[in-house]
């Protein structure tokens, strides 16, 4: 991951809204939600839950597939995992206990 879209996906999760629906959409996980059914669920207009899923799109942390009639938005979980890498990749310096926190937390939740 380069600097500019690691940016672009920090920016997007840098407001409310965005930061809930992409942790609503990872716990949805890997059957996603319709966007009606996010917006319903945390109280947004549709038409701005669509701007906010756009946004999110753009910086590669959602992914939109259209299912019959409805467009079923998911968690790009590989987004997820390369802005992840990129912000911790070099975070320890070959001290592996020093990173030894950070898995151990990360580890019970998969």
């Amino acid at each position: 991951m380069e600097n500019e879209s690691a940016i672009s996906a920090l920016s997007a999760l840098a407001q409310a809204t965005r930061l809930d629906v992409f942790r609503l959409l990872v716990r949805h996980e890997p059957n996603g939600m319709a966007a009606g059914d996010i917006a319903r669920q945390l109280d947004v207009p549709q038409n701005t839950m669509s701007a906010h899923l756009g946004i999110l799109a753009r910086a590669g942390l959602v992914r939109s597939e259209r299912r019959s009639r409805s467009i079923i938005y998911c968690a790009d979980l590989d987004g997820l995992r390369a802005l992840t890498l990129f912000l911790v990749k070099d975070c320890c310096a070959g001290n592996a206990e020093l990173c030894a926190p950070l898995v151990a937390e990360l580890a019970p939740c998969c």
